[in-house]
């Protein structure tokens, strides 16, 4: 067995809250021992009691009866405590005393906007009030706005009120808000006049027009205008300034209770198949996972503060936001992390005193590939790093302990918008070995399945759930019959989750994700996870970036292996078979190109994953659609080429 890079000292494990979570556990239940797998076998054996005693531990805001912690173990309908009802704004402001800071919201253009808790909750009430005349229980208000505190602000208000709140990020194009908005029907939009990014300043004036003309559900605009603080709002007909809709109050939140599985938020897919499938997530579901997984898996408290580089267009803007419930800082960046530049961008662990830096493999490579030095910057109060979009791989584990810090948690997750939460997260009592992620998530009883439905340890498979959990989705919008969602995970096992990653999970408990399954590679019938190349690759000080699929060639699929190379180099014979050598000889035969072939680039989610089957539709003559889940759409026309 490979030695760990990191193990957590008895003295850090001891003040963690998953053991002391454990030791609460233990007083009440029988464990066979005081480990986490002895937790987590408790967890999913026992998930109603589970469940229960999150919200007893982490003294959860509710009422009603919890003695029914769920009515549906499996997968036909959303069973998790018929009896409760809590308001989600409520339990996310209950905890942070007025004069600590909530929100620290940053801009690429270096200007710092601290908001405490008080003139959180001012705000919160202020906007309440206003938007009473448009927002009561299940009407939508959907964001189309940057990373900053005032989004936060119009979801918990929205919230607050019962309502459901929805959001897009800012560099959306129309057609990509209206796919998305559209369906959602939202009452209110709250957008920003433009943003910066790279600075460059973006007008949306024009973009808003034409998402307010499309969509007929929308009766009221509301402008935040954070960047030039001069608009013109007369540009929107019928629009209103944010500064003038409302003023903050000292008033009492009204707070409306909704029950457990009533809808909180509406999320998006971002596949290339059809207009996004509109994924309606429960406001208890949400808040209990969220809590488990910053509070047990994170280590998060009041005393500290949490930093994660997303976009209120990803999923991972919702998990940071649940941060607030802990009474402790939540950062926010808006702008891009190479702006002025990435020196300056990691100085705000060191500015911030962050304790959670929360990123992507995507930025760390190009962090490693910048050659930035950070021996300069004081990271003396970061406890943990957490990546996610993609797997992390070995060699940026070792990048990470050896730039960043020695002893820290690094937490490679996964999970996705479908769940809005985790089956793999990070652990402070376990140690960090390179290449895998340290533990599936409490109360998550995620196996690998093989071809024949029978799990399996020490084998590549399928990633399924053999329970419901609460922040399984409510359903889609417009599915009556459940026939989407029951496509889109439980046509390939019966009442099992079918989540659709390849992965295998070690007899210690321990997880490599290889890539998405409906992207895996499959030459000769044996299944490839297309992260074992990519492991390759990224050794290669020539090539930028690659994106590895396979083409239907005579009943069989080749393997075909696009690369970006780094600029002022060139893909020669001698470095196709370089590449060709180097993926036999630390992989196998099979593993082989096909083809290798230079491209200008590769294609990314928002979210910062790589996009292998919209390349394998592509290049196999199939129709690929909602080209706004593409972060770069620029770069697909090339590989019509290779059909």
């Amino acid at each position: 067995m490979d030695k760990p890079l990191w193990v957590p000292s008895s003295d850090r494990v001891d003040q963690t809250s998953m053991s002391k979570f454990i030791s609460y556990i233990s007083s009440k239940y029988e464990l066979s021992d005081n480990s986490y797998q002895s937790l987590h076998k408790f967890s999913v054996e026992f998930s109603g009691e589970f469940w229960t005693e999150i919200l007893n531990f982490f003294d959860v805001e509710y009422t009603g009866d919890t003695s029914e912690a769920c009515n549906d173990f499996g997968f036909e309908s959303y069973g998790w405590f018929p009896s409760v009802k809590l308001n989600f704004a409520q339990n996310l402001l209950k905890n942070g005393k007025d004069n600590d800071v909530a929100i620290v919201s940053l801009l690429e253009n270096g200007k710092r906007s601290p908001v405490t808790y008080s003139e959180l909750r001012s705000s919160v009430s202020g906007l309440q009030a206003s938007l009473k005349e448009y927002i009561s229980e299940g009407d939508v208000l959907a964001c189309y706005m940057p990373n900053i505190s005032e989004t936060i602000t119009a979801m918990l208000a929205t919230t607050s009120l019962g309502g459901v709140f929805t959001s897009t990020s800012c560099d959306f194009g129309i057609e990509g808000v209206v796919d998305r908005f559209g369906q959602s029907k939202p009452k209110v939009l709250v957008t920003c006049a433009g943003y910066e990014y790279n600075g460059k300043y973006f007008d949306l004036t024009d973009k808003i027009n034409e998402v307010i003309a499309k969509i007929d559900s929308i009766e009221k605009v509301v402008v935040v205008d954070f960047v030039k603080g001069d608009y013109d709002i007369s540009q929107i007909p019928g629009a209103v300034l944010w500064s003038s809709f409302f003023k903050p109050s000292k008033s009492p939140i009204n707070y409306k209770l909704r029950k457990f599985s009533d809808p909180l938020y509406i999320m998006y897919s971002s596949g290339t198949t059809g207009k996004p499938k509109c994924i309606i997530h429960s406001t208890g579901g949400t808040l209990v996972q969220h809590i488990k997984e910053l509070g047990l898996h994170t280590d998060h408290s009041n005393d500290k503060n949490i930093f994660f580089f997303t976009t209120c267009g990803w999923m991972m803007w919702n998990w940071l936001v649940s941060s607030l419930y802990f009474g402790g800082t939540t950062t926010l960046y808006e702008g891009s992390p190479a702006y002025p530049s990435f020196n300056e961008f990691i100085k705000i662990i060191e500015k911030e005193k962050l304790t959670t830096f929360g990123t992507s493999p995507k930025f760390l490579r190009a962090l490693e590939d910048s050659s930035t030095d950070l021996s300069s910057v004081n990271m003396d109060s970061l406890e943990n790093i957490l990546s996610t979009g993609a797997p992390l791989l070995p060699d940026q584990y070792e990048y990470v302990y050896k730039e960043f810090k020695s002893d820290i948690l690094l937490a490679s997750i996964s999970g996705g918008t479908d769940i809005l939460g985790c089956f793999f997260l990070g652990n402070p009592i376990l140690p960090v070995y390179a290449g895998e992620l340290q533990s599936v998530g409490l109360g998550m009883d995620a196996v690998c399945f093989n071809d024949e439905g029978k799990e399996v340890v020490e084998e590549e498979g399928e990633l399924v759930c053999k329970k419901s959990f609460p922040s399984r989705p409510i359903s889609f919008l417009n599915d009556d019959n459940n026939d989407r969602i029951n496509e889109a995970y439980f046509n390939r096992f019966d009442n099992i989750w079918h989540h659709g990653d390849f992965i295998s999970i070690s007899k210690e408990g321990r997880i490599k994700v290889l890539g998405r399954s409906d992207a895996t590679l499959n030459p000769g019938g044996v299944r490839i996870g297309t992260s074992e190349i990519y492991r390759q690759t990224e050794s290669l000080d020539y090539l930028e970036d690659s994106i590895c699929v396979g083409k239907q060639v005579d009943g069989d699929v080749e393997v075909q292996l696009f690369v970006k190379m780094v600029d002022g180099t060139e893909l020669s014979t001698d470095r196709i078979k370089e590449i060709k050598k180097l993926i036999k000889d630390n992989t196998t035969p099979r593993h082989i190109p096909r083809r290798v072939i230079s491209v200008t680039g590769i294609p990314y989610t928002r979210s910062g994953k790589k996009m292998e089957l919209a390349i394998t539709k592509i290049i196999n003559s199939k129709e690929l659609s909602n080209i706004e889940a593409v972060a770069n759409p620029e770069c697909l026309e090339q590989y019509k080429e290779f059909i």
